[in-house]
């Protein structure tokens, strides 16, 4: 008789290991709310939650490029984290258009980059899959975004410290400072702020 066997996710969710991939799946008929004026506390993730941001010239690029966003569409971003499989921004709605659109154009525009950049790999440099051993990488971006509405001070406050916690939650630094793509730098008034965060 095959052994079964439970995976306690924390605050009494406890699931069965075949079920964990449906459970942590982006739920459908998701739904977002524009034109309150709230802040977005959005999350998105790479592939399949490979860590294609791994690398500090991935994460660069992607701070660029949120850089070059925040000016053209014109939106205010109260804070950001980059990890290296997922990327958490809390942010108004741009001018023009939804938070869904400075998604999409910051996905697109980070892959392009992504995959030029492999492109142009050294001749000699070993070339290593993102996926499985001899699998391509089928896209850099799981398709959905998550999209909380900000509707207080007490929130924008708690998804601040969250996003600034995930690089020490993780163990990939002791301390915020140490890791330069967020905005505790900002917040804290010490280290590397490598975008301009509006308040």
């Amino acid at each position: 008789m095959p052994q079964v066997w439970f995976l306690n996710l924390g605050l009494g969710l406890v699931v069965p290991p075949c079920k964990l991939r449906a459970r942590l799946a982006m739920p459908t008929g998701l739904r977002r709310y524009y034109g309150k004026g709230d802040l977005h506390f959005i999350t998105f993730s790479c592939y399949r939650r490979l860590p294609l941001l791994k690398s500090a010239r991935a994460r660069d690029i992607l701070v660029r490029e949120l850089a070059r966003l925040r000016s053209e569409m014109n939106f205010r971003l109260i804070g950001y984290v980059v990890m290296p499989e997922h990327v958490h921004l809390l942010m108004s709605e741009p001018q023009k258009g939804t938070p869904s659109t400075v998604l999409q154009k910051l996905k697109l525009r980070v892959a392009l980059k992504m995959r030029k950049r492999r492109r142009r790999a050294p001749p000699g440099q070993m070339r290593l899959p993102f996926g499985e051993p001899g699998e391509a990488l089928r896209a850099f971006w799981q398709a959905r975004f998550y999209d909380f509405n900000v509707y207080s001070e007490r929130k924008r406050i708690e998804k601040l410290n969250y996003m600034h916690a995930n690089p020490m939650i993780r163990k990939l630094v002791k301390h915020p400072k140490d890791w330069p793509w967020s905005s505790w730098g900002f917040y804290a008034r010490a280290g590397i702020v490598l975008v301009q965060i509006d308040v």
